[in-house]
């Protein structure tokens, strides 16, 4: 056995023995995944996943990362290849160095998907390895392990995709017109076109304007292609943006200084001040369009993205050398809040890499204003660490029915059920501590955990 029954339960023996009454209440509940960056190809194509290498090791960033920081070489592990030339050396490099995710939430992940999946049940290492590499090979083959009956078998009611609006959505359009009955949808992810420092802005603006036959090269031409492209992504089922700014400064400048900023930044010699007052005014035109169109907007700050500039050059964006930075949200938000923080049609998820905001800065601003929600822990706090963390610092200010539930967030496909079965876990966990200290009662406690697990998320995301 690789998984225990009664993992993430609180160790003595009466909580535990609520916060599994807890977790039994939510474990059929169908999976909402409102965020996140697996690949609507997948579905659209329906191929079968190539192998174990290619499913498992070459899109998730949290294990290569972690084999890099060990001296793994990225090219051995042919990261960045569209095909792999020996994968299961690949697998073999990977397997032999399993242990080091002891203790890490990848591990829970891995070993969920391991066992549930694909029944293995002695531990991946390198003496297993090949029995590994040969048991899921096979199943992979098989039509039970195709994207789209993997979708079924997760019980996912609804799974967003992250998209470019550069991208045509051509996978999404094909899975629509093929009748399958699932809801795969896109999110809009506009970093491209509104950070001055994404590799060919003035060309992403360019193409934009041909997409929509507006001219870019003005800035209302360039906000009514964005009106244009966010009408697209909504007309296939798109609910939500998406920003990935180095920070959560907002702006709130006229119309003559927009334009003048715009020009700025098209040139492509505008300084990092500029840079930066320009994606905070693009914050506030996103929120302004939001309220007109209905898409919940979600922001992401505060991560140096591409930290390792070695890695950057010779493998491109993403490569697991992102790392958190401080991030400042009371007083960043705040030109936004100005404008719309009181509208209740407007939905505004904010996510952290920095925990000290907890309680300082995020649970006060989404415990006030309308507009706000807290976003679950996300990406190096997505453990069950991070879960409590989260939980005990936000409930005291926000309450439960101010944060939006679980999301995912992963390339990884296969750890997407292992991501929602920790979350589910973890907040039966804090729910059963506070029924012991008379804090809930047991029956509120499986409402909130029923929220928690479903109903914020799709009233969250308007799903």
């Amino acid at each position: 056995m690789l998984i225990h029954p009664d993992r993430l339960f609180p160790a003595e023996s009466g909580t535990r023995k609520i916060a599994r009454k807890l977790y039994e209440s939510v474990l059929s509940l169908p999976i909402v995944s409102p965020h996140g960056h697996t690949q609507a190809a997948w579905f659209a194509k329906n191929e079968p996943f190539p192998d174990p290498a290619k499913l498992f090791v070459q899109p998730d960033h949290y294990i290569y990362r972690m084999l890099y920081s060990q001296g793994v070489s990225l090219d051995d592990l042919e990261i960045g290849r569209p095909e792999l030339k020996d994968a299961r050396k690949v697998w073999r490099i990977f397997a032999s160095h399993y242990y080091l995710f002891r203790g890490t939430p990848t591990r829970l992940w891995l070993d969920f998907a391991f066992e549930e999946l694909f029944g293995m049940e002695e531990r991946l290492s390198e003496a297993t390895a090949d029995l590994y590499f040969d048991a899921i090979s096979q199943k992979l083959r098989t039509p039970e392990f195709l994207p789209r009956a993997l979708y079924e078998r997760f019980n996912l009611e609804v799974l967003a995709t992250t998209d470019s609006p550069l991208d045509s959505l051509a996978d999404h359009k094909a899975i629509r017109e093929s009748n399958w009955k699932a809801r795969i949808l896109p999110t809009f992810r506009p970093d491209p076109v509104v950070d001055p420092e994404f590799a060919g802005f003035a060309e992403n603006i360019a193409k934009l304007g041909m997409q929509t036959g507006d001219d870019t090269s003005t800035w209302t031409g360039y906000l009514n292609a964005l009106r244009t492209t966010r009408e697209r992504f909504r007309e296939l089922g798109c609910t939500a943006t998406d920003h990935g700014h180095p920070t959560a400064q907002t702006a709130n400048f006229s119309t003559g200084e927009c334009e003048d900023l715009f020009q700025l930044v098209l040139a492509g010699d505008a300084e990092a001040d500029v840079e930066e007052s320009f994606r905070a005014q693009m914050l506030t035109e996103m929120a302004r369009m939001s309220l007109d169109d209905g898409l919940v907007m979600q922001i992401h700050p505060g991560s140096e993205r591409n930290h390792n500039r070695q890695l950057y050059e010779k493998f491109g964006r993403d490569m697991g050398a992102d790392i958190p930075t401080p991030t400042n949200y009371v007083d960043a938000l705040r030109p936004l809040l100005d404008q719309f923080g009181n509208e209740r049609g407007l939905t505004i998820i904010l996510f952290t890499l920095d925990e000290s905001t907890y309680t300082r800065e995020l649970a006060p601003l989404a415990g006030h204003y309308p507009c706000l929600r807290l976003g679950p822990p996300w990406w190096f706090h997505d453990s069950p660490e991070g879960m409590a963390r989260f939980r005990e610092q936000v409930t005291e200010t926000a309450g439960f029915y101010n944060t939006v539930g679980f999301n995912d967030d992963t390339r990884a496909f296969l750890s997407i059920p292992a991501r929602h079965d920790v979350a589910r876990r973890s907040d039966c966990a804090f729910l059963a501590k506070l029924v012991v200290e008379h804090r809930l009662e047991e029956d509120e406690a499986l409402e909130v955990a029923h929220a928690l697990a479903y109903g914020l998320v799709k009233k969250a995301y308007r799903l």
